[in-house]
């Protein structure tokens, strides 16, 4: 048997019995996890087990756990900075902003990796142009090349922990105004500023082992009229082709509004996986989501992919860890 493509979340701190159908569901593939789904590590702990009862091979498991203002988890977790400050540091010491950075990356992965979780949707790639509300400080810095090398000790930090990274919002969302979860943004510049700017991070990191890229819903309309989580031109032609990417692309919520413009969840679904999706996340939205498994209960995710997003290693218990430990006194030695 193989998983499915569809990311669903649950509602709250156990799986429902309706839930527990849904995930064995041929379409499903994975759960992600919010604060409501979240008390205390041990109950954690106890969900995801009970998520990775539920089939064979195990559904993935992931979070938005980014730091700063996107943290989901935080009672018994190490309070994760916003990216910007490591930006912050890197003005001053650009060693020590690297080093933290890593230490971010490994102490995400392995306090996730230690309560059953496979991977975060982290780290945030966009640029900051002084103008995205969402971004602001979820952004390493205002320069590509710094936020492809602390994005990189991320990423580096992250697998040493056991997890893979996933790098978002492709191809950036830092330039527009608008909040796509409320909004359609529409960037008006050309592939070559984007180019010149925004995919920097990616075409970096790409060949370092980012396991995983989230499109943005915004459409860029001198390139393609959908938005690129629709868009085989940017996931085929440019993520695909030009950048050579291999690993899995996943939908950002389709639930969003900035994913309205496909239509509904079914054809949203449809949309992004004829583009190039891997996988598609729908949040928020539990009416919707028998119909949509239905809809693609015939197809399959591709198995190499998914492996590359699993969980890795053997884990120590963490007061073992004398990595895990030191990478925590580093995080706690700069101001949250």
């Amino acid at each position: 048997m193989t998983l499915g493509p569809v990311v669903l979340d649950a509602a709250g701190l156990r799986l429902t019995a309706e839930e527990k159908e849904l995930l064995r569901h041929p379409a499903a593939g994975g759960v992600i996890l919010f604060a409501r789904n979240f008390q205390s590590p041990r109950q954690l702990i106890a969900l995801t087990t009970e998520i990775r009862a539920l089939r064979t091979p195990e559904l993935l498991i992931a979070v938005d756990h980014e730091g700063g203002r996107v943290q989901r988890f935080q009672e018994g977790f190490t309070r994760i900075p916003p990216m910007r400050l490591l930006g912050e540091c890197w003005e001053a010491d650009t060693a020590q902003a690297r080093a933290l950075a890593e230490a971010t990356g490994y102490v995400v992965a392995v306090e996730l990796r230690t309560h059953g979780v496979d991977f975060s949707f982290a780290p945030v790639l966009d640029v900051d142009f002084g103008s995205s509300s969402i971004i602001g400080d979820r952004a390493f810095s205002d320069e590509p090349a710094v936020i492809a090398a602390l994005a990189g000790a991320f990423v580096a930090g992250s697998t040493a922990g056991g997890a893979a990274s996933v790098g978002k919002h492709f191809p950036g969302h830092g330039y527009v105004k608008a909040d796509s979860h409320v909004d359609v943004p529409v960037d008006e510049r050309k592939l070559d500023e984007i180019e010149a700017a925004d995919l920097l991070p990616y075409r970096d990191l790409i060949g370092r082992g980012l396991g995983g890229i989230m499109p943005a819903h915004v459409i860029y309309p001198k390139i393609d009229n959908r938005p690129a989580g629709f868009s085989s031109v940017w996931l085929k032609e440019v993520l695909r082709g030009r950048l050579g990417f291999g690993g899995m692309i996943f939908s950002d919520d389709l639930s969003m509004e900035g994913a309205s413009v496909a239509g509904g969840p079914r054809e949203r679904a449809l949309a992004a996986l004829e583009a190039g999706c891997d996988m598609v996340l729908l949040c928020n939205a539990p009416g919707s989501a028998a119909g949509l498994l239905d809809a693609l209960k015939d197809r399959a995710l591709d198995p190499r992919r998914a492996e590359r997003m699993r969980g890795r290693g053997a884990l120590k218990p963490l007061g073992s860890d004398m990595r895990y430990a030191s990478a925590v006194a580093a995080i706690q030695g700069v101001s949250v």
